[in-house]
C-alpha cells in the first residue's frame, strides 16, 4: 500500500512526508480552491517531473453560486495539464550542484527543491505568457505542482517521418521561439544541449 508518511526509528523515532503525501496535499489544496476537479491519465514522465491531464471545475450554471478562483478567470481553460516536480530521482541527482536552487544553503530536501522549481517555473510561465509568447496558459501553482492549460498536439520525439516543408516550418518555429527566449536572457531547458 502506498504511504503518505514514512515512519523511521533510526537514528531517532519520527515521521517524514513522502512524495505521495506531498502530492496529496498539493492536489487537495488545488481542489479546495476550485482549480482542479479531476485528474486523468499520465501524459508525460521526465527526469524532473510527471505530467497528468486534468479538468477544471465546470462554470456555474446561471443562478448557481460558484465561489472558486476560476470563476474570476473566464479565460481559464477547462482541460488542464498538471506538472508534479520530482527533483531528486536517481537519474537526476546532480540538480543540487547544477542549479541555483540551493542559494546559501548547505542542504535541502528534495521535496523543498521541487517546490522551489515549481515556484520558479510558474513565475517564468506567467511572465512569458503575459508577453504573448507561445506558452500554456498559467493557471495555478501549489507546493511542487504547476497547473497550466493543456495544448493538444503530438510530441516531435514520437514522430517517425515528416514532409520536408513541414520539418522546415517546425524547425523555424522552434528556433524562432528559442531566439525570442534568448532576447530575455533565457534558454529553454530542452534546447540547451
Amino acid at each position: 500500500a502506498a504511504k503518505l508518511v514514512h515512519h523511521d526509528s533510526v537514528p531517532y523515532d519520527g515521521y517524514r512526508l513522502t512524495t505521495l503525501g506531498y502530492d496529496f496535499l498539493a492536489l487537495r489544496t488545488l481542489t479546495k480552491r476550485g482549480v482542479v476537479a479531476s485528474v486523468g491519465r499520465q501524459i508525460g514522465v521526465g527526469k524532473e517531473s510527471d505530467i497528468f491531464l486534468a479538468e477544471a471545475p465546470l462554470p456555474a450554471e446561471d443562478g448557481e453560486e460558484n465561489e472558486t478562483e476560476l470563476s474570476e478567470k473566464p479565460s481559464t481553460p477547462h482541460v488542464l495539464a498538471i506538472k508534479l516536480h520530482r527533483l531528486g530521482r536517481t537519474s537526476f541527482r546532480a540538480v543540487k550542484s547544477k542549479r541555483d536552487y540551493m542559494g546559501n544553503r548547505k542542504s535541502a530536501s528534495w521535496i523543498y527543491l521541487s517546490r522551489l522549481a515549481a515556484t520558479r517555473e510558474f513565475a517564468f510561465l506567467e511572465a512569458l505568457h503575459a508577453k504573448g509568447m507561445a506558452t500554456p496558459a498559467p493557471v495555478a501553482q501549489n507546493r511542487h505542482v504547476v497547473v497550466m492549460g493543456w495544448i493538444p498536439g503530438s510530441s516531435l520525439a514520437r514522430l517517425h517521418w515528416m514532409e520536408r516543408a513541414d520539418a522546415t516550418r517546425v524547425a523555424r518555429s522552434v528556433f524562432g521561439f528559442a531566439m525570442e527566449l534568448a532576447r530575455y536572457g533565457l534558454v529553454h531547458g530542452d534546447l540547451n544541449e
